[in-house]
């Protein structure tokens, strides 16, 4: 981890593809984020770093929790839409309480594999670039398939409304008179 790359500052993008929490030498946690085919260190937690995130589009990772309950009734370990416009829809390995809990964002996934321990997941990420987590095949797969079902009705939502200057009617503008 010494020889790894740190940064100081960072915020979570629609090209960050994991968030994963990882122990320094000190017993500390801290993230290792996954952006591109770069890979570095950031001296904060993950569940810091989403909330962040979260933040920065207007809500906190608590009030993105309380939405994905409300759209989906989705509880515990629940997918979030950190900014649904860019397609930034995460989901947590573990309980978001634990402090080993990573991030992984559900656009970036193209396959999951079983690793040769069966007590972790090796996750393949589009650009091919991976992670091994400590989590089950079936249990990741199921937050797979959740954050898709979130995803699926949260853009429901979206489409529910009528595009505005679709209306039948419009109303004339009002001109004050002179």
């Amino acid at each position: 981890m010494l020889n790894m790359l740190w940064k100081e500052h960072f915020e979570v993008t629609p090209f960050t593809q994991a968030v994963v929490a990882e122990k320094d030498e000190n017993g500390k946690t801290v993230s290792f984020v996954m952006e591109g085919n770069e890979g570095f260190y950031v001296n904060s937690t993950p569940k810091k770093l989403i909330d962040q995130a979260c933040k920065y589009f207007g809500s906190s990772l608590r009030g993105r929790q309380d939405g994905t309950k409300d759209v989906s009734g989705i509880t515990h370990k629940a997918p979030i839409a950190i900014d649904p416009v860019s397609g930034m829809y995460f989901f947590p390995t573990t309980s978001p309480q634990h402090n080993n809990c990573s991030w992984i964002s559900h656009t970036h996934i193209d396959q999951v594999k079983r690793a040769k321990d069966d007590m972790s997941t090796i996750i393949v990420f589009k650009n091919q670039k991976n992670v091994k987590l400590p989590i089950s095949h079936g249990s990741l797969l199921n937050q797979i398939q959740r954050t898709a079902q979130f995803r699926y009705k949260l853009t429901e939502r979206f489409h529910a409304y009528p595009k505005q200057g679709s209306y039948d009617h419009v109303a004339e503008p009002f001109v004050p008179s002179t």
